[in-house]
C-alpha cells in the first residue's frame, strides 16, 4: 500500500467523522471488514456493523474537529494517529489515539483496531504530534 492511498483514506475517514456520516465511513471498508473500537469487546463486522457502531457513537458528538497524522505504512498495513476535539453530550472533550489498519489491494480497509485516550476539556495538538 502506498502512503498516498493511506493518506487519502485517512482524509475521507476524518471528513466522515466530522460529518457523522456512517455511510461514508462504511464505504472505506471491505464488505466483510472488521472494526474494533475496544480491544475488550467483540469487533463490529461488515459494513452494516460499522454503520451501526458509528450511528451510535457519533449521535452524542457535536462540533467535531479531527486531525489525522502522517501514516506509517508497511506492506498492506498502516498506523495513523488521530487527535479529535468535540463536545459529547455538550461537554468539551479531547480524544487522541491511533488506528491500526490492514488494507486490501483496492485500498479498502479489511481490519481496523483503534486505541485511544479520552480526557475532559479541549486540548491543542502538541508540537511534533502526528509526524
Amino acid at each position: 500500500m502506498n502512503p498516498e492511498t493511506v493518506t487519502s483514506w485517512a482524509e475521507r475517514y476524518r471528513s466522515a467523522w466530522e460529518k457523522a456520516d456512517s455511510e461514508a465511513v462504511a464505504a472505506l471498508f471491505t464488505e466483510d471488514g472488521i472494526y474494533r473500537d475496544d480491544i475488550y469487546e467483540e469487533p463490529h463486522r461488515g459494513r452494516g456493523g460499522v454503520i451501526a457502531y458509528w450511528d451510535g457513537v457519533t449521535s452524542a458528538q457535536t462540533e467535531v474537529s479531527v486531525n489525522m497524522g502522517k501514516p506509517y505504512v508497511d506492506g498492506n498495513g498502516a498506523v495513523v494517529e488521530f487527535w479529535t476535539t468535540m463536545k459529547v453530550a455538550g461537554n468539551p472533550v479531547t480524544l487522541a489515539g491511533a488506528l491500526l489498519l490492514e488494507f486490501d489491494d483496492d485500498g479498502l480497509c479489511r481490519s481496523l483496531h483503534e486505541y485511544w485516550n479520552f480526557t475532559e476539556g479541549t486540548h491543542e495538538v502538541p508540537v511534533g504530534w502526528g509526524r
